[in-house]
């Protein structure tokens, strides 16, 4: 007897095609609003392309080129939203390296000072979208390499930010620009300003050691990189004390952006001479650098060498106690009075 999915497979096999095609439109099209830059209320993201959605502007320009795109703002709320759009540069930010775009009025030296919007307000309907177009005209002189930065929508009214104190914010959604301009790039990585500080109780084993390693990452070229940070430990001997990839750095590190790092490393030695290396590695590019910390118990150290110092003058005290003279002593010799002469009067005449 034929089993049913046997039967089955002749009047499927005209229907696969259509339901794979039909899969592929659900995707492409639900793909925006997934993808797009989002806070609840509103979101701005780049129209989608002829194939597929784009979570990005990826852009490729020559300098003296100029490139026409479109960007859609999506009103998701019951009432109309005016907004402030405008371009900016963005950068990294120095807490933890996340994405970050200038804000309005900030000197703009790239996708900020390229881009050119034909309004600069805009009012979105309720429950709507509205798509915008933009050039970015690329100036004769413009240095080879990426430049990153976004497209803002700005809500300009100023919301309560809560809490005890009286602080308003304002809120502003981004869809990011990947501006890359052709010429030569370089590539390039340097960790920077590495130092330890160490912790650990006074007296051994009775807690935990913790060493904080602090450094800088410094992107030195003209591209985006994804760098990786490992961190290696060796003591005394060429023992391995901790190998580590880093986890808390940022996906992307832009052209010229600083990010100042820290990475904790609980139960460090207690005891030892540790040499902390730092290796950074991203495309083409590879960088290390080196600290290193004494862990000592200073607590013990000074009982002990308070201790040999009280040991050290007691044993000096006790050999000069059991020194002695080895001869006689010579007797002192009396002294002599001096003899008494009695001084005659002078006589008188009268």
């Amino acid at each position: 007897m034929r089993k049913p999915y046997v039967l089955l497979q002749p009047l499927l096999r005209p229907l696969l095609l259509p339901l794979l095609l039909l899969f592929l439109v659900c995707l492409i099209f639900a793909a925006p609003s997934a993808r797009a830059a989002d806070n609840g209320s509103w979101s701005v993201y780049p129209v989608s392309s002829a194939v597929a959605a784009r979570p990005y502007f990826y852009v490729s320009a020559d300098p003296g080129q100029t490139i026409e795109d479109k960007v859609v703002v999506a009103n998701k709320t019951a009432e109309p939203l005016t907004f402030r759009l405008y371009a900016a540069d963005a950068y990294n930010t120095e807490r933890d390296g996340g994405f970050a775009v200038k804000s309005l009025g900030e000197r703009m030296l790239g996708v900020g000072a390229w881009a050119e919007l034909p309004k600069d307000r805009v009012t979105v309907p309720a429950g709507k979208t509205l798509t915008v177009p933009f050039t970015v005209r690329v100036p004769e002189g413009a240095e080879p390499g990426d430049h990153p930065g976004a497209i803002v929508a700005l809500d300009e009214r100023v919301a309560d930010g809560g809490g005890s104190v009286a602080l308003g914010v304002q809120r502003a959604v981004a869809a990011r620009v990947y501006l890359s301009v052709g010429g030569p790039t370089l590539p390039a990585l340097a960790v920077e300003d590495v130092r330890i500080s160490h912790r650990q109780p006074l007296v051994p084993g009775l807690g935990d050691s913790t060493a904080t390693i602090s450094y800088t990452l410094h992107n030195t070229g003209n591209v985006t990189l994804e760098p990786k940070v490992e961190l290696k430990a060796q003591g005394l001997f060429g023992r391995t004390l901790l190998t580590r990839d880093l986890t808390k750095i940022p996906s992307q590190l832009l052209p010229g952006q600083r990010v100042h790092l820290t990475e904790r490393w609980q139960g460090a030695p207690q005891l030892d001479w540790a040499d902390v290396k730092l290796t950074a590695t991203a495309t083409d590019t590879k960088e290390s650098a080196t600290a290193s910390f004494v862990a000592v118990p200073w607590l013990v150290v000074t009982v002990v060498f308070v201790a040999g110092g009280l040991a050290g003058v007691l044993l000096v005290r006790a050999r000069r106690g059991r020194v002695r003279p080895s001869g006689p002593e010579r007797p002192s010799r009396p002294a002599v009075p001096t003899p008494f002469r009695r001084r005659s009067s002078p006589s008188v005449r009268p």
